[in-house]
């Protein structure tokens, strides 16, 4: 493939509206754009209306995963509705899909403030949030009332901070139970850099474990949601282990914990964005050539922020993509550019639909 372009500017609305935006602190911003669709959310023919602007409605784009209808490929990472506040908004964006959390199965407050910093010059993120949510019963009620949610919905669960790692078997199967029946794929969290400890359970022994338990329970797809700091084979290694032991699909990848890729970067928490990029797309390549011919589904993640980088991940295997950092910076219409844009790239190579240029270049 030829060398990725730069990504185009956000639209005139947006690049007027951002340095406001930023003249807040991140957290207090993302409230802000929270706040903003949750009452989208509620405005009766709002949602369609934007809707209808913001998607691109091509058979080309869909493709039925888990038995669900997705109608393009672009969907919402974990992280950015944390508490399934806005799903009933989400396709306002144009995106396809989305997924909520990182959910607990009790409440807790997250790390101290300040949590989440911008790189504007990058286009990239550092945030240590640490699993702020409202906890496993808040959000099920929520899914309950959408049920069934506008578009998929996937659901990323964690352990709690306070639980010891030989209690995080237990949280994972409490979040199993309480939402399996509420949403159209889990996703197990085993990298998030926020939680101490998290990251010694991406092992084989805790994954087979963690994934026997969800087999046993539900018939609802799980996956694994692996850190971009695994060296590429070791992750492949551990994608093929979960695959083995039932995991429906991998998310490539978390964020990373290598702050010398931005000066200035604190010591905790893990990037996003755009220095992410080439590191998330190793480590998906090297799992999507380890798991070739397997029944899996790949979601890439980390860095993508053009039509052109989606479609560079879904040649490398990956079946959908998702965004969140590339929201902050280039806006609501991110997903529509995303897909226009990969319309005409599979126009180009002459392939008739998304599912055809799947991992076409492994």
């Amino acid at each position: 493939m030829p060398p990725l372009p730069p990504p185009p500017s956000p639209p005139l609305g947006y690049r007027l509206l951002r340095p406001l935006l930023f003249r807040l602190d991140p957290e207090s911003s993302h409230g802000l754009a929270m706040g903003a669709l949750r009452a989208a959310g509620r405005v009766p023919g709002l949602v369609p209306l934007l809707a209808r602007r913001r998607t691109v409605a091509d058979p080309r784009l869909s493709q039925t995963i888990f038995g669900r209808a997705f109608a393009n490929p672009v969907g919402l990472a974990a992280g950015f509705d944390k508490d399934a506040v806005a799903v009933a908004a989400l396709p306002a964006l144009g995106l396809g899909f989305a997924e909520v959390g990182t959910v607990t199965p009790r409440p807790q407050p997250g790390n101290p403030r300040p949590r989440l910093l911008r790189f504007s010059g990058a286009e990239s993120l550092q945030n240590a949030m640490g699993f702020n949510n409202g906890g496993m019963e808040a959000l099920r009620r929520r899914l309950a009332a959408l049920h069934p949610a506008p578009f998929p919905v996937g659901v990323n669960v964690g352990k709690n901070k306070a639980t010891p790692p030989e209690g995080a078997l237990a949280d994972y199967e409490a979040l199993v139970r309480g939402l399996a029946d509420l949403c159209d794929y889990l996703v197990v969290n085993l990298s998030s850099p926020n939680t101490p400890g998290l990251r010694d359970l991406q092992n084989e022994g805790f994954v087979r474990a963690v994934l026997e338990m969800a087999r046993g329970i539900t018939a609802t797809p799980v996956l694994v949601k692996l850190s971009p700091d695994l060296d590429p084979a070791a992750a492949a290694d551990l994608a093929e282990v979960a695959v083995t032991a039932g995991a429906a699909g991998i998310v490539a990848t978390n964020t990373t914990t290598d702050y010398g890729l931005i000066p200035g970067a604190k010591a905790f928490g893990g990037l996003s964005g755009t220095v992410l990029r080439e590191r998330s797309y190793r480590t998906l390549r090297s799992i999507a050539g380890r798991l070739r011919g397997r029944t899996a589904v790949l979601i890439a993640a980390g860095g993508i922020d053009s039509g052109a980088e989606a479609y560079r991940r879904i040649r490398a295997g990956a079946a959908l993509v998702q965004v969140y950092t590339a929201l902050v910076y280039q806006g609501p219409s991110l997903a529509r550019r995303i897909n226009q844009e990969l319309l005409a790239l599979l126009e180009r190579d002459g392939l008739g639909s998304v599912g055809a240029a799947v991992g076409i270049d492994r």
